[in-house]
């Protein structure tokens, strides 16, 4: 049995569903009449679910009018049909077992366009829902764009700053000039009867009845300037206008002349009618899980090569890199006479602020952190890691023979800043090389940084080395070197690059 879904369109007049294949071709149909009261619409959103359920079914969607925060399955605000407050998805998940997608009317039909409709194949489209009032979405690179969570409020572009009243609260919104509503009110100042209709006036501007075109022209062309200033931020491929009124609004347009633009889309109706709410509800996919935040420690002692690593694996990637010499340098700079005990200070300082701008960081921020995590217990890196919010980490361990770290060392001591150790620190850093060993949560990547490095084979690398962050440092974890880890086989990465030297 081919996998299908039930979408669902509340309007304020009727409530629709349809069973629909994941092709967008329907294959039954339910309908109710709407209503205000929250449970009454609810009561019937649920039995036309279960008259339209079977084992086909993997989702149900449904578009609600008003503002919807997406990933959040919550409906924000509403008009004559307001779910605000109650917990749609919940209720239905709970009594049907599917999951459950949420989004505006708007956006559901503008997927349904896009995926079987006017803008089929389309990546890049605006759409104008023309009824009552106007609803809007943006389809950016086959996505909806979201912004903060409830984008594509396009019924509020201002079109004229001194003009009516919006219920939004500002003036001039192209809504109050170019609804449905507003139509009925261009028709009765002009004198007309209010049974009048959209396509009536088409019929007799074509006859070169005044009025109609006055009528017409006060409707469509503030329409005309929102869509130009649509087309100027976005570049569509289309601009679709659906709702009671898209076909006719097309239709008004096409007697109002575009001033010559750079910028130009054409304007298209509207192809599923009243099923583009349905069709479009039961194709919209659940929210996208949001990656975890993770971080790459790019470990090794100074001169290890380390920041030649990392740099380059930013650079490939795009993921931010915070440095611990970034950090502590510009500290080094404007304090005067550092000794080595107060610059292990500012370095264990340092290593905090990077980890606290890991904290601040959004889910699926993935960070590569550049240092020598040795020169701190090995409980006070993990309690750092536990506090950061990341939920995976992998490490890279740069390495070269201690005798080479050293002489890189020597190279460029005369460039670092004041308070680091200088020529007389080689011998130690040598010893430390023979000694040093990673974090090691996991066999790190290893990485001789003598040879050219190869960033593709570190990017397989990594994304086979993603292991959990501990919740905190073991408790019977001295911090001193385990020399069992030492032994753990590490994968290694070749590299294909010049001699590294941070």
């Amino acid at each position: 049995m081919p996998a299908s879904a039930i979408g669902i369109d509340i309007g304020g007049t009727h409530l629709r569903a349809a069973r629909v294949t994941l092709g967008g071709v329907i294959e039954a149909r339910a309908r109710a009449p709407s209503a205000r009261d929250q449970q009454v619409v609810l009561d019937r959103i649920e039995e036309m679910i279960a008259e339209l359920d079977d084992a086909s079914v993997v989702r149900i969607g449904i578009g609600v009018p008003g503002r919807v925060d997406f990933e959040a399955g919550r409906v924000l605000s509403g008009g004559y049909v307001d779910l605000s407050g109650i917990d749609i998805a919940d209720r239905l998940t709970g009594r049907f077992g599917r999951p459950v997608v949420i989004d505006n009317d708007c956006s559901m039909a503008l997927v349904a366009e896009a995926a079987v409709g006017a803008a089929r194949g389309a990546r890049h489209v605006v759409m104008l829902t023309i009824g009552t009032g106007i609803g809007g979405a943006v389809l950016e690179a086959g996505r909806l764009a979201r912004g903060r969570g409830a984008a594509g409020q396009l019924g509020h572009v201002i079109v004229d700053p001194a003009g009516r009243p919006c219920l939004c609260g500002r003036y001039g919104c192209v809504e109050t000039v170019s609804s449905g509503t507003a139509l009925g009110v261009h028709i009765r100042e002009a004198g007309l009867t209010p049974d009048v209709t959209a396509s009536e006036l088409l019929a007799r501007r074509a006859a070169g009845d005044e009025a109609a075109r006055h009528v017409l022209h006060a409707w469509a062309a503030p329409l005309r300037l929102g869509i130009d200033s649509l087309v100027a931020v976005h570049d569509p491929e289309f601009v679709v206008l659906g709702g009671g009124l898209g076909e006719a609004a097309c239709a008004a347009l096409a007697g109002i002349e575009a001033p010559a633009s750079w910028y130009a889309s054409p304007v298209v109706p509207a192809r599923l009618g009243d099923d583009a709410g349905v069709i479009g509800a039961a194709l919209a996919l659940p929210p996208a899980k949001r990656a975890p935040k993770r971080v790459v420690l790019v470990n090794g002692v100074p001169a290890s090569g380390k920041s030649t690593v990392a740099a380059g694996l930013t650079q490939a990637t795009g993921w931010p890199r915070l440095s611990l010499d970034t950090v502590k340098t510009p500290f080094l700079e404007e304090i005067e006479a550092v000794d080595r005990p107060f610059n292990r200070v500012l370095g264990r300082a340092s290593l905090k602020a990077m980890f606290a701008i890991v904290a601040e960081a959004p889910a699926g921020t993935t960070f590569v952190l550049d240092a020598w995590f040795g020169f701190q217990p090995r409980p006070l890196v993990l309690d750092l890691l536990a506090t950061s919010g990341a939920a995976e980490v992998a490490e890279v361990w740069c390495t070269a023979p201690p005798a080479t770290i050293g002489e890189r060392y020597l190279r460029r001591v005369s460039a670092r800043a004041p308070g680091h150790p200088g020529a007389d620190y080689v011998p130690e850093l040598v010893a430390l090389a023979e000694r040093a060993e990673p974090v090691g949560l996991h066999p790190p990547i290893a990485i001789d940084t003598r040879l050219p490095l190869d960033l593709d084979a570190l990017r397989d690398a990594l994304a086979r080395a993603w292991v959990p962050v501990p919740d905190t440092a073991p408790a019977a974890d001295t911090g001193k070197p385990d020399p069992a880890r030492a032994d753990a086989e590490a994968p290694s990465v070749k590299t294909t690059a010049r001699d590294a030297t941070a």
